[in-house]
């Protein structure tokens, strides 16, 4: 967010736009006596005043707001804002500490990093990873993100431990300043409230008792964790299935993996990784004389080890980590299963159907085109997350209830995969979010639609 606006700012100093962003997070220091209906009906009156007062303010009232939808700084910046308030409102209802811990981190965060970047900022100072961003704007957005966000947490939750809000409050706004200053179009009001809140909630459910009482499966876990993981990096990489760079990430992921549940939870992956090799090997010469087929060869790049497994191995981890562990057990079940599904239908689809549907309207499109869906894709993609669910359910899993479980993890699985498609037909068409970001999402979804879910059971 350090690049200037329509409202010019010179120097260091703030935008009108960016005065009212800050500005309107002192209303968060009301949560404490306010119902989460009134927060939200706030978030509301915020969304009001910045789509007919805003553009007032802001000058030359014949002047449009340039940009695209979601995309560079424009005038749906200003209504995207208010409705990322009121989405963490209303997804945190019960937790009005974490939505304005990450309101904190999006406003104040995304504030001083475009001060810091205008006036310290310069190609000496960028980010290695995006020339666009600088090294000021960055850490400025950590330092100030993380403190707007402690002081909130503990305003509106004494109760949790001090030392525990300041260490989360400060992991979430690194993570912030990570997604605010990575080379992608979507619009940081997006990316950062979401991914902020989400692990704001997970991490303030971390708790020592619960890795205590782990503690003594993990050593020799770890080890086992270690060496099945060099095997198997090994062999994907010898098989072609995955390059050095997605063997490397793949051991890493992996590992996280196998820690959460041993080789219960390790089968699971094994069987993700065979599923997805053996569908990409299917047809592969028709795939690739067609241009659709998966790049050297169909190995995997650490791109899409992430974005397949990223989100598995966190829910992992916190398996450990937290005293939840069935529905941190029941998110990583899921994550893996939507991975096994969208990769299982984009492979099978593009061998049994030159043509596809969009998602959206329908319209037939070439087989592999983002959003495209297929009778043979879909019914391929269910299949591969029935079959990880049916396996985690035999492992014990999905939790204690026989079918809820289950049918809570095939249906995350599911809603993850349409997720996907509706992201691929929309955003990644126009090129506002890539591939792999596309997968990330739709694994993190369906892990959290499930999560969310078996907490909502009492998990």
């Amino acid at each position: 967010m350090q690049a200037q606006n329509n409202s010019t700012a010179q120097g260091g100093t703030f935008a009108v736009r960016e005065r009212v962003f800050i500005g309107s997070l002192l209303f968060a220091f009301l949560f404490p006596c306010a119902t989460w209906e009134q927060a939200a009906g706030g978030a509301l009156l915020l969304l009001l005043f910045n789509a007919l007062i805003l553009p007032w303010m802001e000058g030359d009232l014949g002047q449009p707001f340039p940009g695209p939808l979601l995309g560079q700084r424009g005038e749906t910046e200003a209504l995207v804002y208010p409705i990322s308030v009121l989405a963490l409102i209303l997804l945190y209802r019960h937790h009005l500490h974490i939505a304005a811990a990450a309101w904190a981190i999006m406003a104040l965060g995304g504030g001083m990093a475009t001060v810091a970047g205008r006036r310290w900022g310069g190609v000496s100072a960028s980010l290695f990873w995006n020339r666009q961003k600088s090294w000021p704007g960055f850490i400025a957005f950590g330092l100030s993100g993380g403190l707007g966000a402690y002081l909130l947490t503990r305003w509106i939750a004494p109760q949790i431990p001090p030392h525990k809000t300041l260490v989360v409050c400060a992991a979430a706004a690194l993570l912030g300043a990570a997604l605010e200053s990575a080379p992608i179009t979507l619009d940081r009001n997006v990316t950062v409230p979401l991914a902020a809140g989400a692990s704001l909630f997970c991490a303030f459910l971390v708790e020592p008792s619960a890795f205590d009482s782990n503690r003594p499966y993990l050593g020799r876990r770890l080890f086992l964790a270690i060496g099945v993981n060099l095997a198997f990096a090994w062999l994907a990489y010898a098989l072609r299935a995955a390059s050095a760079s997605g063997a490397v990430c793949g051991f890493f992921l992996g590992t996280a993996i196998y820690l959460g549940y041993g080789y219960k939870s390790f089968l699971l992956l094994f069987t993700f990784v065979l599923l997805g090799s053996v569908s990409t090997r299917l047809g592969f010469s028709r795939k690739a004389a067609r241009g659709i087929a998966e790049r050297r060869g169909g190995a995997r790049s650490w791109r899409e080890a992430s974005a397949n497994l990223l989100a598995a191995a966190c829910f992992a981890l916190l398996v450990v980590t937290t005293h939840h562990e069935a529905a941190f057990l029941m998110a990583m079940v899921a994550a893996l299963a939507e991975a096994a599904g969208d990769t299982v239908s984009s492979e099978i689809g593009q061998w049994a159907s030159n043509s596809a549907f969009l998602i959206t309207n329908f319209q037939p499109v070439p087989a592999g085109q983002d959003g495209g869906i297929s009778c043979a894709g879909t019914m391929a993609g269910f299949a591969a997350s029935a079959v990880l669910t049916a396996l985690g359910f035999a492992l014990g899993l999905c939790g204690p209830y026989r079918f809820a479980g289950p049918a809570i993890v095939l249906g995350a699985a599911c809603a993850g995969n349409l997720f996907d498609s509706l992201l691929g037909a929309t955003l990644q068409r126009r090129g506002l979010i890539g591939n792999g970001g596309v997968n990330f999402a739709g694994t993190s979804f369906a892990g959290s639609l499930a999560l969310g879910l078996a907490l909502h059971s009492g998990l």
